[in-house]
């Protein structure tokens, strides 16, 4: 008997022991659908991303100009698409795909590239790109503190936005 309350009091310990959860994410992930309608249920696009915070920093101290950003936090931007769609001159065919892009100061690099589940752009390799577009970088008057992404429809061009701190910029698309 007095093994078996010795044996005991050695492994209860390890069955009351708590879990350890990790904290919350500060870039949690969100996801951006086309169309926007949640009535819609089969969708043309979805965007899957991490949204960092600026935390009083700047766009440009977190992502500096002229080099390769995931376009997020975390894990590579991933765009999946259930129906074919042109952006710019390209056709691009159903499938998943990750967004990555170049800030410039007055313009953005938007590229689209066949790697998937790739961590931050840092195994980033130009050879698997699939589109690449220069569109305007705009300015806000307003202020993002989280990345975001989200499409809009208006005059039946739908596009795709991004927007942190004051940077704008946008991707018209069109669905096959």
């Amino acid at each position: 008997m007095k093994k078996l309350i010795i044996i005991s009091l050695i492994i209860c310990p390890f069955f009351l022991q708590a879990q350890n959860f990790r904290d919350l994410d500060k870039s949690p992930m969100d996801q951006a659908k086309y169309p926007t309608s949640n009535r819609v249920t089969e969708k043309i696009v979805v965007i899957t991303y991490s949204r960092p915070q600026l935390n009083e920093r700047s766009f440009q101290e977190i992502v500096p100009y002229n080099k390769v950003w995931r376009t997020g936090a975390n894990e590579a931007t991933e765009i999946r698409l259930f129906k074919p769609v042109v952006i710019g001159d390209t056709n691009l065919q159903a499938g998943t795909y990750t967004i990555f892009t170049i800030p410039e100061e007055e313009q953005v690099v938007f590229i689209i590239n066949s790697a998937t589940n790739i961590w931050g752009s840092y195994s980033y390799n130009s050879k698997n790109d699939i589109l690449r577009i220069k569109v305007p970088l705009n300015k806000s008057k307003k202020s993002l503190e989280a990345f975001s992404i989200a499409f809009s429809d208006k005059n039946d061009q739908p596009k795709i936005h991004f927007g942190w701190d004051y940077v704008r910029f946008e991707i018209p698309f069109n669905v096959l």
